[in-house]
């Protein structure tokens, strides 16, 4: 498989932030940013891999700035890293007052992707490679990025195994 360069998986979505997205404090339900999050990474991910994805990690979701309502979050995504089946993708969202054009970076992230093939089972993706300088800087972090989902996703799987499946009700509590 050829390399493609990270501009190769651009995505971009914009949206208006109306009064049923936001919270009693008139802003951008971080659910709700997470959604779009989500959504505009996994197309980044398809575009790079031109096959189905699935999520398989989001690593910390930071909230730099509220997004409030009748402002508009625009959100970008771009592969940064991959790593035989799997893709990094990183994700800022930048809130804008559409009224006096002031814009912000509202949000920062980084999502792991997995490409799959038509069983559903994981399949080799395209190298990717920087071409400015911000991917550049973001490609040569990346394995140690990957290394520290790798090292939380074992932490994960303990806490698993650890409580299990029971509720505190189930046992009499």
């Amino acid at each position: 498989m050829e390399k493609k360069p990270c501009s190769y998986s651009l995505a971009v979505k914009t949206s208006h932030v109306l009064p049923p997205d936001t919270n009693n404090h008139g802003t951008l339900f971080g659910g709700k940013l997470m959604a779009h999050i989500d959504d505009v990474a996994a197309i980044a991910a398809v575009r790079h891999s031109r096959k189905p994805v699935v999520t398989a990690s989001t690593d910390s979701v930071d909230f730099l700035a509220p997004v409030k309502e009748g402002h508009s979050v625009c959100v970008e995504a771009f592969v940064t890293w991959t790593h035989n089946t799997s893709m990094e993708v990183f994700v800022k969202a930048v809130t804008e007052d559409l009224l006096t054009g002031n814009r912000k970076v509202c949000t920062t992230a980084f999502l792991t992707f997995v490409a799959i093939d038509e069983n559903g089972r994981p399949s080799s993706v395209p190298g990717v490679y920087p071409e400015t300088d911000h991917e550049k800087l973001l490609h040569e972090h990346a394995g140690a990025r990957a290394q520290q989902r790798k090292e939380r996703r074992k932490q994960s799987k303990q806490f698993a195994e650890t409580f299990g499946t029971d509720f505190p009700w189930d046992k009499g509590h």
